[in-house]
């Protein structure tokens, strides 16, 4: 798939979809408080991204639940004893659940929330651009569908990929990457591994424009620049840590500086004004020449999580992700095995998302 189609596509697919409602303050509370009583008896826990609402992220900290990346997620959900696991974030992070929690029922606030990542690799064209190069090993990033994974022979997440392409490249194996673009060329030059990249992207981190991170901290000179590798590498080039989202938040947490420039989305303020409220953060610029952006740096599909669609689908459990078996079992062999390496070499394991 082209750049330009992959664009078309998501731009196509954006045209369908509604940001969850602005709630007033007693609304939320109401909704809280009757989502606690649902999560309860329902013996389900809600776990939620870094990129989602604030209010559901407090939430899921209060009823017990956790804020974390996509693989973490997943990884409290196998470990927390809840028979129901409701996820807040996008559809990729709900298959990755059911995958490695397969007897647990996963609900999602709405289906619909996806990623362009994902909806930019479809599984069918991955597998013939696979079929054309049989030679490499097969390495995908999290932010794809549970049959991309079920093709790869790996599955990475920001923060330990380049650790297993190194290792990769060390075994004399070349590399076909998917699907996100700049995440690939950072580990490429990184590694300096043969790489084939698939010509992907995220329509948050691709908004982020170099001439305006520079632009900006040349009126903030004691700002530090925090950048996830999923920007264009004009961006990353400048960052003072370029990272995952939890090795960002920690930037926040530990660094002496007063102002940070992020160049990730916005939603993971939240989580970052909690651990350093005395930080100032500033969104990393967007727009500019040849802009195409619909979200800028907050992703549209994270934003359709909402209070109100938590509680129905707790009530209704229509929102109910499945993975078929022959999918499911094929997929994990990739997921268990960055698993695996990243325990034997006691790396943090943190997704994009």
């Amino acid at each position: 798939m082209t750049y330009r189609q992959d664009r078309i596509l998501v731009q196509e697919h954006l045209a369908h979809e509604q940001e969850a409602p602005t709630l007033g303050s007693a609304e939320a509370e109401e909704l809280r408080t009757a989502i606690r009583r649902e999560l309860e008896a329902q013996d389900a826990v809600l776990v939620a991204h870094y990129y989602t609402d604030p209010l559901i992220q407090s939430l899921a900290e209060e009823t017990g639940g956790c804020v974390a990346d996509s693989l973490e997620m997943a990884r409290f959900g196998n470990a927390h004893p809840a028979s129901t696991l409701v996820v807040a974030g996008v559809r990729f992070m709900g298959e990755t659940a059911k995958i490695l929690n397969p007897e647990k029922r996963v609900l999602m606030p709405t289906l619909e929330a996806t990623c362009s990542l994902d909806i930019g690799c479809p599984a069918d064209e991955f597998a013939a651009f696979c079929d054309q190069h049989p030679e490499r090993t097969v390495v995908v990033y999290a932010n794809t569908s549970a049959a991309v994974k079920a093709r790869a022979d790996w599955v990475v997440t920001s923060s330990c990929a380049e650790a297993i392409v190194d290792y990769l490249d060390s075994k004399g194996e070349t590399i076909l990457w998917a699907p996100d673009k700049h995440l690939g060329a950072y580990i490429q030059r990184s590694t300096q591994a043969d790489m084939l990249l698939w010509d992907g992207s995220c329509i948050v981190h691709e908004e982020f424009k170099g001439q305006g991170v520079e632009d900006l901290r040349a009126t903030m000179p004691g700002a530090v620049v925090l950048a996830h590798p999923e920007s264009p590498a004009a961006v990353v080039e400048q960052a003072d840590v370029v990272g995952s989202t939890s090795r960002l938040i920690e930037a926040v947490r530990t660094m002496d500086a007063e102002d940070f420039i992020v160049a990730t989305d916005s939603g993971i303020f939240h989580k970052m004004h909690e651990m350093a409220p005395e930080k100032n953060l500033i969104e990393a610029p967007t727009a500019g020449q040849g802009a195409t952006c619909r979200s800028c740096a907050h992703c549209p599909w994270m934003a359709m999580n909402g209070l109100d669609n938590v509680l129905r689908v707790l009530r209704k459990q229509d929102e109910e992700i499945h993975v078929d078996a022959a999918t499911r079992e094929k997929a994990l062999i990739p997921l268990q095995r960055m698993l695996d390496f990243t325990s034997d070499r006691q790396l943090q394991v943190a997704g994009n998302a």
